[in-house]
């Protein structure tokens, strides 16, 4: 039992992580209507650059909040420069271009900082409260933490704040938007801003429990993908979940089910999403949308 308990922490910590990218997942789908495929490589490249501002000798908390701002204000230059010339074509077409900013966001920090691992410092005490024979790291409880924080605050900004509603509206009906009177450009230059910065604390936050590298975040947005299926694109709270849930159940089938073991861990997110497309497309809390003709 003790061991069932400390698997259920354990991916409780890994789910936490796909969560917080989850949820910059959810952010740009929820605030643009579009899917970026680049999230993953975004969040390692903040997370090189609060290393490096850390290099440069500022204290590791000071260089991750320094990281966030920058990422928020790329990531709004990012939309205005390269998102909106192409935000009016074709799906496949913004795939496309969110594809690129993968691949060079990916050669971009292999060039500056070189593709030899570097060790990020941790944000948390390295404590560890036992609960018996079940151990928890204090990492672990803060990442968990920052993870229900910002997701709160998430859900929160969406439900009750004018942001959230013409970030909800200009997702929903662009064309809408613009005849309300929504400056539906300066809204989705925020919301890239906003899942910029949220991908860049996912980042920041991963690097620590794995080793800083270009491709470090390449698994992790797989599972993170997964959670946002799952939980569904349009909630902050599904994603969350979802998240939980993949790091929960991805630790338990690695344990308990042979064939699995560390090496096939993969199938579980693979597995979730096929069966989430089947039977509930629109994922566990996500909305079910009508279209009437």
């Amino acid at each position: 039992m003790e061991r069932f308990i400390q698997l259920v922490f354990d991916g409780i910590a890994t789910g936490s992580i796909y969560s917080l990218v989850a949820l910059a997942i959810v952010l740009i789908y929820r605030s643009t209507g579009l899917k970026n495929l680049a999230q993953g490589e975004m969040a390692m490249f903040s997370a090189f650059v609060a290393w490096q501002f850390h290099a440069w000798g500022l204290g590791i908390w000071l260089a991750a909040v320094l990281a966030i701002i920058a990422s928020f204000i790329g990531g709004m230059a990012l939309q205005r420069v390269i998102i909106r010339p192409v935000q009016d074509k074709s799906l496949l077409t913004v795939v496309i271009v969110t594809l690129g900013l993968f691949l060079a966001f990916n050669s971009l920090a292999g060039g500056i900082w070189g593709y030899i691992i570097k060790a990020f410092p941790p944000l948390f005490p390295s404590n560890v409260i036992s609960m018996g024979a079940v151990r928890v790291p204090v990492a672990n409880i803060g990442v968990f933490m920052v993870l229900v924080v910002l997701a709160g605050g998430l859900a929160m900004m969406f439900k009750f704040t004018k942001i959230g509603l013409a970030m909800r509206a200009v997702a929903y009906n662009m064309e809408t938007s613009k005849l309300v009177g929504i400056r539906v450009n300066n809204v989705l230059m925020l919301g890239w801003g906003l899942a910029c910065a949220l991908g860049a604390a996912a980042g920041i936050f991963v690097a620590p429990k794995l080793f800083l590298d270009p491709f470090m975040m390449f698994g992790v947005l797989i599972y993170a993908i997964a959670a946002a299926a799952f939980g569904g694109l349009d909630s902050p709270f599904g994603a969350v979940l979802a998240g939980l849930i993949i790091g929960v159940v991805e630790n338990l089938a690695g344990s308990y089910i042979g064939f699995i073991g560390s090496d096939l861990k993969i199938l579980v997110p693979l597995f979730l999403i096929v069966v989430t497309l089947l039977f509930r497309p629109q994922g566990l809390l996500g909305h079910k949308y009508v279209v009437r003709v």
